[in-house]
């Protein structure tokens, strides 16, 4: 029976829990250098664990405390806390994408990226909640940022640029809480308290990838039994976690149908013919056989191909797809032949880059006695996880989130916002919430108008102010009162862009700048209108006389005469660019029809009368030399005016008829009809084809061009 305590001994038991087997550890550190002072391996005698999840509890309690008692015995040490680690293969990923949108001219801070980021996690979770749903709990052990956008297009650091519109992409992993569970309480019925839980992936590093190259962005590949698990690092943290649920057991059962043996004799033909040339065995009939290594190699080297290809492919991902500098491969299935070549030519590095790791980044390992256990690759992760009880220190802890507990995942870096989640509290109420955001339409088209911002959530740590990205520990309590909205949107017509822009007009002999005509659901509105949801609004490229009235503060009686272009016209009348627009009483309109009389346009009668009257005139001359002369051959044509319309895109003002008709556009342009031969005029009046004698209207708009035939 084991005699001394490990607490005062001062070691740390670790745990591998794999698919097919417990390896047990038993060691301390000491000058930097992890002393293993024992060291045993147990398999489970049935399938009790299926891809790195406990399917039966109480059968891998049973092989843990198998491997307790033999270490106990050889140690003479009783053995009460131990180290563990979820398997890789567990973990649950979710890629998303998030955008976020600021004020023109905002410039983007640090903070804003670190928001940008929380709030892709929280979206993450809500998306992987509805996936799953189950009561079931999950925890968040880290995440990756793939790319981030600037207005739509990618950028590698988003800080200091102005920005409308921030996006990123992001990849976020999380731990199932029964699994957990269940190696909480695999632990338990071997009498054992866990004491630090880290994730296979982050063990293998411990190892393989010393703390000096994690700054290099690299990535680790552990071949399990039924999967390959992936891990990433850069800037001398882990960025990223995968999978491919591909590896080593895949490969036995190709052998077990080639060879006609059960899985455990393939299983030893894949091991043998790692370095064997040739291996012996009995297939089900009871013959024995032989198979070389190179035929084994033929045999599953199509596997081994389509499992380096997924496995870059998945590293790739994971790093914004981007290749890594080097890649390390631990695990038994890792030592395949040409895995590591073929993984090199996949992912377009060298092949001196892609490296199994094993026994030669054990330098810093000292083994106080041969337990005969091979120091290769597959004793990676083991001693991992004890060597992570020193460097990490990573397992569940409790704080209080308003008044609740709640078990986190400590990674080292938690914050509030990070307990915030696990406790169900509601993203949006964690940050500031804009106000009813108001949708209308102008001219046709969806117009969003955006709330005004609220405050954001009151936050304390221990009685303290913080925020959301204060770090946490065990045993804090955090305290939330959610974030407030703003105020709605609003918005009036004289704020539209389309109504701003003004246009020149005439108003009783003076120059003025007017404003575009606007409707509301088809009701004439003024620019003080407030905008509500649903509305259509329509801005007109012209105005109407009574608008253009109340803008001079011309008050419209039912005395006042208006003319437009010297027409008689009414409020509604439209007002285009450069239109004359008059306003007067009607007295006053009668009197100043005849002040200009005897300036008016003078024509010459030209109908069968005219003679007739020329023929009078020289009559009178004759009879009475010294009599006026008799009305001349002209008269006042009171009924003239101009028309304005618009040519080719540009004003023209037509002048001297009562009438117009569409071939007198033809007097006021430069255009040759005498072209050569191969070539049409194409004409339209207000987007139709007219006719040459069709009558033109005030504002018309005329287009008048030669086409090319083809």
């Amino acid at each position: 029976m084991a005699s001394l305590e490990q607490s005062k001994e001062g070691v740390v038991f670790g745990l591998d829990i794999g698919t097919r087997s417990v390896v047990g550890t038993v060691g301390y550190m000491k000058d930097g250098k992890f002393h293993v002072i024992a060291q045993k391996v147990q398999k489970h005698e049935t399938r009790a664990m299926l891809d790195g999840q406990i399917h039966d509890i109480g059968k891998v309690g049973m092989t843990i405390r198998s491997v307790k008692d033999m270490l106990e015995q050889e140690t003479d040490i009783h053995l009460t806390d131990v180290c563990i680690a979820a398997a890789g293969r567990v973990l649950h990923t979710v890629q998303t994408t998030y955008d976020e949108e600021y004020p023109e001219g905002h410039e983007v801070t640090d903070e804003d990226i670190y928001n940008l980021d929380s709030r892709a996690v929280q979206k993450a979770y809500a998306q992987f909640l509805e996936k799953n749903t189950s009561d079931m709990k999950f925890y968040l052990v880290g995440y990756s940022t793939m790319h981030y956008y600037l207005n739509g297009y990618q950028i590698a650091n988003l800080e200091g640029h102005k920005a409308g519109k921030v996006s990123v992409d992001l990849i976020a992993t999380f731990l199932p809480d029964d699994v957990v569970d269940g190696l909480y309480k695999a632990c338990e019925r071997a009498d054992l308290q866990v004491a630090n839980l880290t994730l296979e992936p982050i063990a293998a590093i411990m190892v393989a990838i010393p703390e000096k190259f994690r700054m290099l962005n690299l990535a680790l590949i552990d071949v399990g039994a039924g999967t390959s698990d992936i891990c990433i690092t850069d800037d001398g943290t882990i960025t990223a976690y995968g999978m491919i649920p591909v590896a080593g057991d895949h490969l036995t059962e190709m052998i077990a149908q080639h060879c006609l043996v059960d899985f455990n004799t393939a299983d030893q033909i894949k091991i043998d013919a790692s370095h064997m040339d040739k291996v012996e065995y009995t297939d089900i009939m009871g013959l024995k056989k032989t198979i070389s290594s190179k035929e084994v190699q033929k045999i599953i080297r199509p596997l081994v191909e389509s499992m380096a290809q997924q496995v870059t492919e998945q590293i790739k991902k994971l790093n914004g797809d981007k290749p890594v500098s080097a890649i390390f491969v631990v695990g038994g299935g890792g030592r395949i032949p040409e895995y590591t070549k073929q993984i090199s030519k996949d992912m377009g590095i060298a092949e001196e880059r892609v490296a199994l790791r094993g026994e030669e980044v054990m330098k810093d390992i000292v083994f106080l006695q041969d337990d005969g256990i091979e120091r290769d690759s597959l004793m990676v992760t083991p001693l991992g996880i004890c060597i992570s009880f020193y460097e990490e220190c990573n397992n569940f802890v409790f704080v209080s989130f308003n008044g609740q507990q709640t078990k986190l995942y400590d990674n080292g870096r938690l914050a509030i916002v990070d307990a915030a989640m696990q406790a169900s509290f509601p993203n949006e109420d964690l940050f500031p919430k804009r106000g009813q955001e108001l949708t209308f339409l102008v001219n046709g088209e969806q117009r969003i108008v955006r709330g005004e911002p609220g405050e954001a959530a009151v936050i304390t740590l221990n009685g303290k102010p913080a925020d959301i990205h204060t770090r946490i520990h065990g045993n804090d309590m955090i305290d939330v009162q959610q974030s407030t909205a703003g105020e709605p949107a609003e918005a009036m017509i004289e704020a539209l862009p389309e109504f701003k822009s003004s246009f020149h007009v005439v108003v009783n002999g003076k120059d003025i700048q007017a404003s575009r005509f606007a409707t509301v659901n088809g009701q004439p509105q003024t620019a003080f209108y407030e905008i509500q949801p649903g509305d259509d609004v329509r801005v007109l490229d012209y105005d109407t006389a009574a608008q253009i009235a109340k803008l001079m503060d011309i008050e419209l009686t039912p005395d006042t005469v208006i003319r437009v272009n010297n027409e008689k016209a009414d409020g509604e009348t439209p007002v285009y660019e450069n239109f004359k627009v008059e306003y007067a009483l009607k007295e006053d309109d009668i009197m100043d029809s005849y002040k200009d009389f005897p300036n008016a346009d003078e024509i010459a009668v030209e109908d069968e009368n005219a003679e007739a009257f020329e023929n009078a005139e020289d009559t009178a001359a004759a009879d009475s030399p010294e009599a006026d002369p008799a009305p001349a051959a002209v008269i006042k044509n009171i009924l003239v005016h101009d028309l304005h319309v618009t040519v080719n895109d540009r004003p023209v003002t037509m002048h001297g008829k009562t009438e117009y008709i569409f071939v007198d556009v033809f007097d006021y342009i430069d255009f040759d009809l005498s072209q050569p031969n191969g070539r049409s005029i194409v004409t339209q009046l207000n987007g139709d084809t007219p006719d040459y004698m069709q009558q033109l209207h005030e504002g018309d708009r005329i287009e008048v061009y030669w086409k090319e035939n083809r």
